[in-house]
């Protein structure tokens, strides 16, 4: 049996972006009544907890990432009352709980930054990142926003530049201000002392920038590009050194892991998006004094063959040391995987397979909603995009709506999701993949996803053993997953071919839920979209 004060090792979290789960008031937008009324059937699913995207008051510049009260909920997802009653249920179902954490900028209408922009004088004036301009009336450096243009926007009240490394309208905050963080830890204890189960933290290598403003070099050609950032954006043109991941933010961390272990049981898993995704997740995870784990966008982004998912993982391995990772293939940032990685497979037997790839590695992981459905990217027509960094670079980059997109609780209007037309509109694909459909058939990838979260629980090697890697040829992926109760040999095939390698040494095949596989004596044959399992002697 797991330490439960250390279920977050190797567990499965639930993502739920409330907007989208399920609108209980009718006005088209999911709320906290939504997520609670669905409680009962993600704990069906077997994951340990769920992770809310931000339901705190805001002006919604960024759909709540732009937040104006830490401490409330904004009224379109109810009161904080219904986030106690969530809580209570969730816990009563044996969900943990963990919610966003927007720490490195605020909304441009939280008090904070209102104060600050009054003028250079007032209490809170080095609360955010001012900047006299150049002589000639530029910005201080060439820093980029990741959502267009220069980073910097000019205050006329207090003739300076202020930072934004995302909208206009999300100021970053001065970390280099002890009140700052002192604020923000506040904060924090206030979510913890409700009951919460830990915190996702949104652009955890972004709290700190270089105080002397120093420009970052550009890339160079041939440079590899990493950033969770499509190829259209210019951000991903500079090697981002002075404005993210900087040295500074280490002793943070290390204040914000003592203010955790107050809290026993809960846990931290962080968002790095840079141009050493690895190694940073490796830094900020080590030696059990700053997060308990991290994620990187190296299996949200393009590539997906098995060699290439075969390089991060050795790569990560080699930097690890004890550092924890949290892997996921699709969130509420990016293409769906079904999509992104399977637009050009079998469209019910990919999903299944990456899932169980997934769902054996070393690590913990990340669900998104509608993953466990096989969801592919939801068609939105321009005129009903929403989200702001889509409609800057569109066509080149369409924006996140197509993974925002209602979830389809049945194939009726509207998905089941509102009696009313949603913020985004259901994709008629999505209908015929929507959970009543899928409940009843036992092959479902809905299912299937239920089936493979259980064989992971019922395997210690696979949620907290050692993995080694195997040569099994580009067109496998195998690694060795070691408990001092057991040894798997996981295989899988990602290609729509037959495939076959030879084993390391002799092993039993496991009934592994929804796959076959031949062994004949040493030789492992799996057909298109299969995994195996073998427990070694």
């Amino acid at each position: 049996m797991k330490d439960n004060t250390f279920w977050w090792r190797g567990g499965v979290i639930y993502q739920i972006y409330p907007r989208s789960f399920l609108d209980s008031n009718g006005d088209g937008i999911g709320d906290l009544p939504g997520i609670i009324e669905k409680l009962d059937y993600v704990a069906s699913l077997g994951v340990d907890g769920i992770w809310l995207s931000p339901f705190f008051t805001s002006p919604m510049a960024d759909f709540g990432y732009d937040i104006s009260d830490y401490r409330d909920v904004d009224p379109m997802f109810g009161t904080l009352d219904d986030f106690k009653s969530l809580l209570s249920h969730a816990h009563a179902l044996g969900l943990k709980v963990i919610i966003d954490q927007v720490i490195s900028h605020t909304s441009d209408q939280h008090p904070w930054f209102q104060e600050s922009r009054r003028d250079r004088q007032n209490a809170r004036a080095d609360w955010y990142v001012w900047a006299d301009p150049k002589p000639d009336g530029t910005p201080p450096n060439n820093w980029l926003s990741i959502f267009g243009g220069s980073a910097w926007t000019f205050d006329s009240r207090r003739r300076q530049y202020y930072l934004h490394n995302f909208l206009i309208e999300q100021p970053d905050l001065n970390f280099h201000n002890p009140a700052v963080r002192d604020a923000q830890l506040d904060n924090m204890r206030f979510w913890l002392e409700l009951g919460v189960d830990g915190f996702r933290l949104d652009t955890v290598n972004f709290y700190f920038h270089d105080a002397e403003l120093r420009d970052n070099p550009a890339i160079e050609p041939g440079d590899t590009k990493t950033l969770g950032a499509p190829e259209a954006n210019p951000y991903t043109w500079q090697r981002h050194v002075h404005d993210i991941s900087r040295p500074e933010n280490l002793d943070f961390l290390k204040r914000l892991r003592a203010l955790m272990d107050e809290f026993p049981g809960t846990a931290t898993v962080g968002e790095i998006s840079e141009d050493s995704p690895l190694e940073r997740m490796a830094e900020y995870t080590a030696n059990g004094d700053k997060l308990h784990m991290a994620y990187t966008f190296d299996l949200l982004n393009a590539p997906r063959s098995p060699a290439y998912i075969h390089e991060v993982i050795e790569r990560f391995q080699r930097l690890a040391g004890d550092a924890w990772p949290c892997w996921a293939l699709s969130n509420h940032d990016v293409m769906r995987s079904a999509t992104r990685w399977g637009a050009e497979e079998d469209a019910e037997a990919y999903p299944k397979v990456t899932l169980a790839m997934l769902l054996s590695l070393r690590g913990s992981v990340c669900l998104y909603q509608g993953e466990e459905l096989g969801l592919p990217e939801a068609e939105v027509p321009f005129e009903r995009i929403q989200d702001p960094y889509g409609k800057v670079l569109w066509p080149d980059f369409k924006g996140r709506d197509g993974c925002r997109t209602p979830m389809p609780w049945h194939d009726g209007i509207h998905g089941g999701f509102s009696r009313v037309e949603p913020w985004l509109p259901v994709d008629a694909r999505h209908l015929q993949r929507a959970v009543s459909r899928q409940q009843a058939s036992l092959d479902s990838m809905l299912n299937s996803v239920r089936a493979l979260i259980a064989f992971r629980h019922d395997h210690p090697a696979l949620f907290d053993g050692d993995l080694r890697l195997l040569d099994v040829g580009d067109a496998l992926l195998g690694f060795v997953r070691e408990h001092a109760q057991e040894r798997l040999v996981c295989v899988f095939n990602l290609t729509d071919q037959a495939q076959a390698c030879c084993l390391p040494e002799p092993g039993h095949l496991l009934d592994a839920p929804g796959f076959t596989a031949h062994v004949e004596n040493d030789r492992l044959t799996l057909p298109a979209y299969q995994a195996a399992y073998l427990r070694l002697d």
